[in-house]
């Protein structure tokens, strides 16, 4: 062989080196990431997530790599979304909401799902029970839909005089028809006058709100969503932008601006959420891992908005307020 031909042949052979020892590297375990929303909606709570599964010792990119899908708010999307996923041999499917559980439990019952879900998992048959799941769901659940007559109530509370209330609601969400039927049976054993009003989009928002205010409510409580969730900041300044006192299901909008706030935080939700697929990651089954589940719901009113529009907070009501904002 001639001197110029062995030089080649070597330098193309150490040249296939490091594409065969890449190739010898063990592949990283995927987790799918399944938002029914937008990316730019929830993108401040996927640390959230990260931080908990940091806390069983897996980091993005250096031992698990987590693959994002967005159903962008077209919830007809997920069961592909999801097909997609264990197509692509995800390790553990992360779901941001009831809807997005649902879909990926219709699709597989093998891969494990951690969900962050609203209302009550049991009720709505993801899992057998909150201490043994069963199955292969297990995750958060934030029990926004449970405690919607206790938001009415509070509303009551801050506006004894008010007559006409408002309800949203999105009617593409599974729970949408039993959310109205629980708000409507909360509001007659109120005696109080409740109108209901459905949004899908951002849109429908803007339109919701023009219609209520031409309706004359005189104050509003948000249905727990998780495109409600990801439009914080938009319903927050459609509600103040038309001067309607509203109480929003999660800590997170009175933190950007709402009047008042009951309910648990979405992000630590997430949180713990991580720290479960971490769990599953290292060998947990997910049916062994009870269905965590708030241990309090937080009252959090926003005395700044509450000045803006002319509101006196109660002091009754602000002495049980678990956060005040300033």
């Amino acid at each position: 062989m001639r001197r110029r031909e062995f030089i080649a042949l070597i330098g193309g052979a150490a040249a296939m080196w490091p594409l065969t020892a890449g190739a010898q590297q063990p592949k990283l375990p995927v987790i799918g990431y399944l938002e029914s929303a937008s990316q730019g909606q929830f993108a401040d709570l996927i640390p959230a997530f990260r931080n908990g599964l940091s806390e069983t010792g897996y980091i993005d990119g250096q031992n698990v790599r987590i693959e994002y899908r967005w159903a962008d708010g077209h919830y007809d999307r997920l069961p592909t979304l999801t097909a997609e996923l264990v197509r692509d041999h995800a390790a553990l499917i992360f779901t941001t909401a009831l809807i997005s559980a649902q879909a990926a439990k219709a699709v597989t019952t093998t891969v494990p799902i951690v969900f962050v879900s609203g209302p009550d998992p049991v009720q709505l048959g993801l899992v057998a029970s909150l201490s043994r799941p069963g199955g292969n769901l297990t995750g958060v659940t934030l029990f926004t839909s449970t405690v919607e007559a206790k938001r009415l109530q509070l509303l009551r509370e801050l506006l004894p005089a008010a007559a006409t209330f408002a309800f949203i609601v999105n009617p593409s969400n599974t729970r949408a028809d039993t959310d109205v039927q629980e708000m409507e049976t909360a509001a007659r054993a109120l005696g109080q006058q409740i109108i209901v009003a459905k949004a899908a989009t951002d849109r429908d928002l803007e339109t919701a709100f023009a219609t209520l205010t031409q309706r004359s409510i005189q104050a509003l409580v948000i249905g727990g969503d998780p495109f409600f969730n990801g439009q914080a900041q938009q319903l927050v300044a459609l509600a103040n932008r038309y001067a309607i006192p509203t109480v929003y299901p999660l800590h997170e909008f009175a933190s950007a601006g709402g009047l008042m706030s009951y309910g648990s935080s979405i992000s630590d939700a997430y949180r713990q959420a991580g720290i479960y697929a971490g769990r599953i990651l290292k060998g947990t089954k997910p049916a062994d891992l009870p269905v965590m589940q708030p241990t309090k719901f937080e009252l959090v009113i926003n005395l700044k908005t509450a000045k803006a529009l002319g509101l006196t907070v109660p002091p009754a009501l602000l002495a049980r307020a678990d956060e005040v904002i300033e």
